[in-house]
């Protein structure tokens, strides 16, 4: 059960974060949305930064398989990345959790930030690897290719029209 317990505590934060961002909620509405007590949201974490940062973790990794599973089927490393996104846009209908923490960077404590980065980071480096360029046109074109999507994803969620998505990253096949 405590395994349960931990997952559904991570599941309602990550639904909020994806939702509301960083500071929108507290540990009484994960407990309400979990159906605990806050003490065991507490107990579990002992802190909202430990929390937010193990969920961003999560959610890295989980997004990294994705695109793993997706280039397992044949898809280049780019269309593997706009993949993964839109899936996660059209599945959930939410932002990248990273996203959302990211621009909320300049009010995050370190470790939550330091989390997002680690996303951002690894999504650049991938992306930049599988580029034709080579040193920092490499990069710049990993970062092209990673602002493109997240943009995309927030055009898509602004204008409530996943197609939106679709023709913002569509240079991207």
């Amino acid at each position: 059960m405590q395994a349960n317990t931990v997952e559904a505590i991570m599941d309602a934060a990550e639904r909020r974060i994806r939702e509301c961002g960083y500071n929108g909620f507290s540990f009484r509405e994960l407990a309400a949305d979990v159906g605990i007590k806050s003490a065991s949201v507490h107990h579990h974490f002992p802190t909202k930064p430990a929390l937010a940062a193990a969920v961003a973790r999560r959610y890295s990794d989980r997004f990294d398989a994705a695109v793993a599973q997706e280039r397992a089927g044949g898809a280049t490393t780019v269309a593997a990345w706009r993949n993964a996104f839109r899936r996660s846009l059209r599945e959930d209908g939410r932002m990248c959790l990273c996203g959302v923490l990211g621009a909320e960077a300049g009010g995050l404590p370190s470790e939550v930030l330091s989390e997002a980065r680690r996303f951002f980071e690894r999504g650049v480096t991938d992306l930049a690897t599988a580029s034709a360029l080579g040193g920092a046109q490499a990069r710049q074109a990993g970062l092209q290719v990673l602002a493109t999507l997240e943009g995309a994803m927030l055009l898509a969620r602004a204008l409530g029209d996943d197609a939106a998505f679709d023709q913002a990253a569509a240079h991207l096949a």
